[in-house]
C-alpha cells in the first residue's frame, strides 16, 4: 500500500521526525514533493490505516501506567468479549492469539490504580478472569524497524526517569494520539495548551533526551503492510538466568520486542517474551526455533502464540 513516494514519507521518518516549526517541509523535500502533497499523502495513509499517527512514542510506565493482559475466552464468546474489551477507554491494542488464552490486550491509564480498575471492570463485565502481566524489564521494545532492512536501534533502556511535571502531563495527553497533520503542528499543540510553540518543542526535546519519549515519527501498522505472520514467543526461565538470556536474545535482528513480565501463576508461568514480525508463518516459526536453539532456550517450557485477528489498535490514553 506504499508507493515509492509514500515509502520515503514513512520509512525514514519512523524516528528522527523534525523538531522544528514546520517539520513536514524537510520531510517533503527528502521525498521530492511539496509540503501540501506530503500532508495530503500522510492523511490518506492514516485514513487507510497504514500509519496510526505521526508523533511521540512514549516509553511504557514513564508517562502513565500499563499492563499486558490476557483472557481465556470460550470460542463462541470471542467476538462479544473482544468488542466489550475494545470499547474500554483504557484499552489500546486488542488481539486474538492462538492459545487457550486467546484474547490479548494492553490496559493503560494515568496510574496503576486506574489500570487495575479498568481490568477489574473487564472481569466484572465479562465474568472471565483477566491475567495481569505487567512489564518488569525491557530489553528491546521498538516497532520502528526499517521496512527494508528490518534494522532498529537496540540501545539499553535508562534505569530511571524524571517524573512528569503537570505541564508535561498535559503535553502527553495532547500528543499521545499524534500530531495534527498541518504545516505547523507544534504551534497547533501550543495553541491548544495555551503555551508557546518554543515551549512545546523544548519539552519534547527534553523528554526525548531523557528516554520518556522513545522516538518521534511515523507509527506504522505493520499488518496493513503484509506483516500478518506475527508471533509472540514466551519461555519460563529461572529468574536468576532471565537477564543474561534476554540481553542476548534482544540483540537478534529478527526480534522486534523483548522483555520480562511478571508471571501469573498457576496458569501462566512464562516470564521471558519476544516478538517476531514477518510475512510468512513458516519463516517466522523457523526463526523462533533458530533463536531458541541458538540461545539455549529449548531447555525451558515455552509457547508460541501467533496473532490472528486484530480487534483494535489505537494510541494509549494516559489521561
Amino acid at each position: 500500500m506504499l508507493d515509492a513516494v509514500d515509502f520515503l514519507l514513512v520509512n525514514p521518518w519512523q524516528r528522527g521526525f523534525p523538531l522544528e516549526p514546520q517539520p513536514f517541509a524537510p520531510v517533503a523535500r527528502k521525498a521530492g514533493i511539496g509540503e501540501e502533497e506530503a500532508l495530503a499523502r500522510l492523511a490518506r495513509l492514516q485514513q487507510q490505516g497504514v500509519i496510526d499517527r505521526i508523533g511521540p512514542v512514549f516509553r511504557p510506565n514513564t508517562v502513565g501506567a500499563s499492563s499486558l493482559a490476557a483472557i481465556a475466552v470460550p470460542p463462541e464468546r470471542l467476538a462479544e468479549v473482544a468488542a466489550f474489551v475494545s470499547d474500554r477507554p483504557g484499552v489500546n491494542h486488542n488481539y486474538e492469539r492462538e492459545h487457550r488464552y486467546n484474547l490479548w490486550f494492553v490496559g493503560t491509564g494515568p496510574d496503576a490504580a486506574a489500570v487495575e480498575a479498568s481490568l477489574d471492570a473487564i472481569e466484572n463485565g465479562t465474568g472471565l478472569r483477566v491475567l495481569r502481566l505487567p512489564l518488569l524489564e525491557e530489553f528491546h521494545i521498538d516497532l520502528g524497524f526499517d521496512l527494508e532492512s528490518r534494522e532498529a536501534p537496540r540501545a539499553a533502556a535508562p534505569k530511571s526517569f524524571p517524573p512528569l511535571s503537570p505541564e508535561e502531563r498535559r503535553l502527553v495527553a495532547a500528543t499521545a494520539a499524534g500530531l495534527p497533520l498541518v504545516a505547523a503542528p507544534y504551534a497547533a499543540v501550543a495553541q491548544e495548551l495555551g503555551i508557546s510553540e518554543g515551549e512545546v518543542l523544548e519539552r519534547l526535546r527534553t523528554m526525548l533526551a531523557d528516554g520518556r519519549i522513545r522516538r518521534i515519527g511515523a507509527v506504522v501498522r505493520h499488518r496493513r503492510l503484509g506483516y500478518q505472520a506475527n508471533a509472540m514467543a514466551v519461555w519460563d526461565v529461572p529468574d536468576e538466568q532471565v537477564f543474561a538470556l534476554a540481553r542476548r536474545l534482544s540483540r537478534a535482528p529478527a526480534v522486534t520486542l523483548c522483555y520480562r513480565r511478571a508471571r501469573a501463576l498457576p496458569d501462566w508461568p512464562y516470564n521471558l517474551y519476544c516478538m517476531v514480525h514477518g510475512r510468512l508463518r513458516n519463516l517466522v516459526a523457523d526463526e523462533i526455533a533458530r533463536l531458541a536453539a541458538a540461545h539455549g532456550l529449548d531447555a525451558f517450557a515455552h509457547a508460541v502464540l501467533f496473532s490472528n485477528h486484530c480487534f483494535s489498535q489505537r494510541p494509549a490514553r494516559y489521561g
